[in-house]
């Protein structure tokens, strides 16, 4: 399906309540599944709400009963079938205690077929790169941390990471999105937007924790985009914050 010009007509989001069943990954051997509605959809992107933890970046498997006039293709099956990319993602109201936030969040439609890259890991985060003649995206992989100084390579980090220890709760969720374990311990380092902590609990990076402080008042929920041992065999994870940062007045 072409769209000539991409008119804003065709554009324009459409408030459909369509159900929509989203399929992601927390880790390379974690898979989640959940049924929702979109809240409005364009042929290259949708806007839907879950409450499954997700980040900008990440690849969901979405299959709908999309309207055939918005398809880019399989324009003769009951469902549409598509993969797409994160573009954002935002906290819903408040949650009980010991439970997961909803999220909103915004994908952009990239297609039939998964990147190479992501077949072998789903929890690679991408970015767009350029429109096809279709309106779907091309993607390009962000190059992290870990693996570009596995290379050598320079990534530059986007902010200041305080070495202080900031007594914390880190609270582990099981499949359900119901907290299975949880432990006190101190940060390593810590910036706005992400921090390094000591840990003994068996957490993989792509998982989704939540870090507790009752000194700053603040619980936020965080990605782990490492694990690493350092000096002692003590296990550190290393968290990039979801939705919000972390108060750091008194400290810059």
């Amino acid at each position: 399906m072409k769209f000539e010009g991409k008119s804003k007509r065709i554009r324009d989001r459409l408030r459909l309540s369509l159900p929509v069943r989203v399929r992601g990954y927390e880790s390379a051997d974690v898979e989640w599944v959940e049924m929702t509605r979109l809240l409005d959809v364009t042929p290259f992107g949708a806007r839907f709400s879950i409450a499954r933890t997700t980040e900008r970046g990440r690849l969901l498997y979405l299959i709908m009963p999309m309207p055939r006039q918005l398809r880019c293709y399989d324009h003769v099956e009951d469902q549409y079938r598509i993969w797409s990319l994160v573009r954002h993602t935002q906290v819903l109201a408040s949650h009980a205690s010991g439970d997961m936030p909803r999220f909103e969040v915004g994908v952009a439609f990239i297609g039939k077929r998964l990147p190479l890259s992501a077949e072998q890991d789903p929890t690679k985060l991408y970015d767009v790169a350029a429109q096809t003649e279709t309106g779907l995206w091309n993607l390009r992989e962000q190059l992290d941390r870990a693996v570009a100084e596995q290379k050598q390579a320079y990534v530059e980090r986007p902010e200041t990471r305080y070495r202080i220890p900031v007594e914390v709760t880190v609270e582990v969720f099981d499949k359900s999105g119901k907290v299975s374990a949880s432990e006190k311990t101190v940060t390593e380092n810590i910036s706005h937007h992400g921090a390094s902590v000591f840990t003994t609990l068996g957490v993989e990076p792509g998982s989704f924790v939540r870090l507790i402080s009752a000194q700053y008042q603040i619980s936020v929920l965080a990605e782990v985009r490492g694990r690493s041992r350092g000096a002692g065999g003590i296990n550190r994870l290393h968290l990039r914050f979801v939705g919000q940062a972390w108060p750091l007045e008194g400290i810059e």
